[in-house]
């Protein structure tokens, strides 16, 4: 008999349980994210000196790949542990391991020191951030999916999705900062570290804050029963990755393709964009970094309300608005960034970045509902990491070769489209989830099986 449903908390604790991964999540974004624009910025110069100044900047968005590469390992690593053991303990492993890679990368020498052990070492620390933040995401919207009540799920657990932007943000903000206040030498001489080791402050504090919640009620109550069954009859759980492709084979390969449009319009918005602004338009560092910075806040406002409204109108229709807009707003994206002004930059980034958080905002709840509770870490996590490697990864370096090979953006418009069209297949494919019960999804339903609703 499954065991019956905690209760869901009061707000005042539901918020602090937000608040916990919402701050989690944006030190684990901000040192995803310093290091796709400090790739894009100076990376090419330190550790890549000797390559031509476009190659240079292939050869440093390859060595940011590589944290994808490593985001599908994390995720099975994580979920598996974070299915048997609980999310709370996987989180605060997650943060540690990426706090401790990006304050390292901050010590790193150059390739004016040690010449090519400069770029392996940059490598191995770049993979180990994939790994952290490829165990990271799961948890911290599990978390605030199974300690919140279906009514609101979608808003409440699209505060976690807002660390994304609040990362981008916050690297984006101090990276944008120095480079004001200091010189182009100072900068690339010392001012690049100071980003990177400030991530050991922000650890301590994640630390402390994610330390004081407890533990989802909904995985504690699946935990007693699967140890009733065990006692009862002997009954023994297949490990989870092995259970989430038996009985949920489909929902991964629908996670899978609805994150193609969201990963790769986002790094191509965020992180191209740097590159392509200033060395396509020849704007300023500055420019396409406060372009970002604006743009970034403007998403970060927005993503609740988009979870407010899959809360109303379901998942499903407020994920296909970001996946069309996204694709339809990708040519009017250019040629407003090739006009040349400050003003058309920003209009062009914040209008991708909202209708990006169309899809980004319900992603937390959707995935979620779609998995059985002992193996919903391991389900989301593989759905949204392992298409991160086909999607997010190779997004900055596809759009910067295709722009070396023909000069134009209409290549690297085409390549979000036809991304758009595949996260719309794939979405319309999809079982409505909004009010689904996280408690009553049943381990071994069939992969179409209707959704349970807590109304029902």
């Amino acid at each position: 008999m499954a065991s019956p449903a905690a209760a869901p908390p009061a707000e005042s604790n539901l918020k602090r349980i937000v608040a916990a991964s919402l701050i989690g999540t944006t030190i684990e974004w901000y040192d995803f994210f310093l290091y796709g624009s400090a790739a894009a910025l100076v990376f090419n110069k330190l550790f890549f000196p000797e390559s031509d100044p476009l190659v240079g900047t292939l050869l440093s968005f390859l060595t940011y790949a590589v944290g994808f590469a490593a985001r599908p390992l994390g995720a099975l690593v994580f979920g598996h542990y974070g299915d048997r053991l609980g999310r709370k303990k996987l989180l605060v492993l997650s943060l540690l391991l990426m706090g401790g890679a990006t304050f390292a990368i901050g010590l790193l020498p150059t390739h004016a020191a040690v010449g090519s052990a400069a770029p392996v070492l940059l490598t191995v620390l770049r993979l180990l951030q994939g790994f952290a933040l490829g165990g990271e995401w799961g948890g911290a919207v599990l978390l605030v999916s199974e300690h919140g009540d279906a009514k609101r799920r979608g808003f409440w657990a699209s505060w976690p999705q807002t660390g994304a932007p609040a990362g981008q943000l916050l690297a984006t903000g101090v990276l944008s900062a120095l480079t004001a206040l200091l010189s182009d030498a100072a900068f690339l001489s010392w001012g690049w570290r100071i980003p990177f080791l400030l991530s050991g402050v922000l650890v301590i504090v994640g630390l402390w804050i994610r330390l004081s919640v407890d533990e989802s009620p909904v995985f504690k109550a699946a935990l007693a029963a699967a140890a009733e069954r065990k006692a009862a009859a002997g009954q023994v759980e297949k490990m989870p990755l092995v259970a989430v492709l038996k009985h949920h084979w489909r929902d991964v390969l629908i996670a899978m393709g609805a994150r193609m449009a969201e990963n790769i319009s986002y790094y191509v918005i965020t992180a191209f964009i740097l590159v392509y602004a200033t060395t396509q338009v020849g704007l300023s560092k500055q420019t396409a970094l406060n372009t970002v910075l604006i743009a970034s806040a403007v998403h970060f406002a927005v993503i609740p309300a988009w979870g407010a409204l899959s809360d109303r109108i379901g998942r499903r229709p407020v994920y296909l608005i970001g996946a069309i807009g996204v694709g339809a707003w990708m040519f009017p994206f250019f040629a407003l960034i090739d006009s040349g002004s400050f003003g058309s930059l920003l209009l062009a980034v914040t209008v991708g970045l909202v209708l990006h958080g169309a899809m980004y905002a319900p992603q937390a709840a959707f995935f979620s509902e779609m998995f059985a509770t002992r193996m919903r870490y391991s389900g989301a996590s593989i759905g949204a990491q392992f298409s991160s490697v086909a999607a997010g990864a190779p997004a900055p370096l596809i759009a910067t070769a295709l722009l070396a090979d023909y000069g134009s953006s209409t290549p690297i418009s085409l390549y979000v489209i036809a991304a758009a069209l595949l996260t719309i297949v794939a979405v319309g494919c999809a079982r409505e989830t909004r009010n689904r019960d996280l408690s009553e999804v049943a381990e071994d339903a069939p992969v179409d099986a209707a959704p349970v609703r807590a109304d029902a």
